[in-house]
């Protein structure tokens, strides 16, 4: 009964992935947090190698993508927009998109811990699964899952790069501006599971502020409705991940 359970969650896991894996025990490695192994065999049955493979295909992928969706775009400009996609916040943004936590095998204390929500876990299983199916289907079939997952963010994007923070503090300063403060104005829910609440400033201009499961992730939402309230954005070309 356990044995179809997972053999069915497996499935459909596949199929938001739309993969279909020869050899499942790539996927269910892919899915193994280290604390779900005993010391011994965690090189061998946890994530990390393939995490390790998922974290350079997906540069890679998104770098080709970046190429062709940004034909006049100079390096710096390609290499902050490859970097805002490539970050730890991004990809456990399009890590809850899948559940991915419903998937993760975790020891019994990081599970507690609410590893399950973890953006450094969820980023990490989401790079691993890139590596899983790289060694299951080859570059082909890793180069059409990434494609899918980030398409919309990249043809979203724009040649400034998607990153909020960096857009703010690059327009202040533009204008001989101080640099955007970020203030820490409430932290909500359990130890495992907080909610930040982030207010950035400029002076001269009203304050705004935002919510997220990170500091980092509450201070980039804040700088996007920054952006967007006083129309420095004119459209929403951060894609949602921020």
């Amino acid at each position: 009964m356990i044995f179809s359970s997972k053999h069915q969650a497996l499935a459909d896991l596949e199929k938001k992935l739309n993969y279909s894996f020869k050899n499942p025990i790539f996927l269910e490695k892919a899915l193994t947090h280290s604390s779900a192994i005993s010391p011994a065999k965690r090189i061998e049955f946890s994530y990390q190698r393939l995490e390790f493979l998922g974290d350079r295909i997906l540069g890679l992928v998104v770098a080709d993508l970046l190429l062709k969706q940004f034909p006049n775009a100079n390096e710096g400009e390609l290499s902050r927009t490859l970097n805002a996609l490539v970050r730890k916040e991004t990809l456990a943004h399009v890590a809850l998109g899948l559940s991915l936590g419903d998937y993760i095998s975790l020891g019994e204390s990081e599970a507690k811990s609410g590893g399950a929500k973890k953006e450094a876990i969820l980023s990490d299983v989401l790079e691993a699964i890139l590596g899983a199916v790289y060694c299951d289907g080859g570059h082909d079939k890793a180069y059409a899952l990434v494609q899918k997952l980030f398409a919309n963010m990249i043809s979203s994007a724009n040649e400034q790069g998607v990153d909020s923070k960096t857009f703010l503090q690059e327009w202040a300063q533009a204008r001989k501006l101080a640099p955007p403060t970020y203030t820490e104005i409430s932290r909500d829910g359990p130890d495992h599971s907080p909610i930040f609440t982030i207010e950035v400033s400029i002076n001269g201009f009203e304050k705004f502020s935002a919510s997220g499961s990170s500091k980092k992730l509450a201070e980039h939402s804040a700088a996007k409705k920054f952006l967007l309230e006083e129309n420095i954005w004119k459209n929403n070309t951060d894609t949602e991940m921020l």
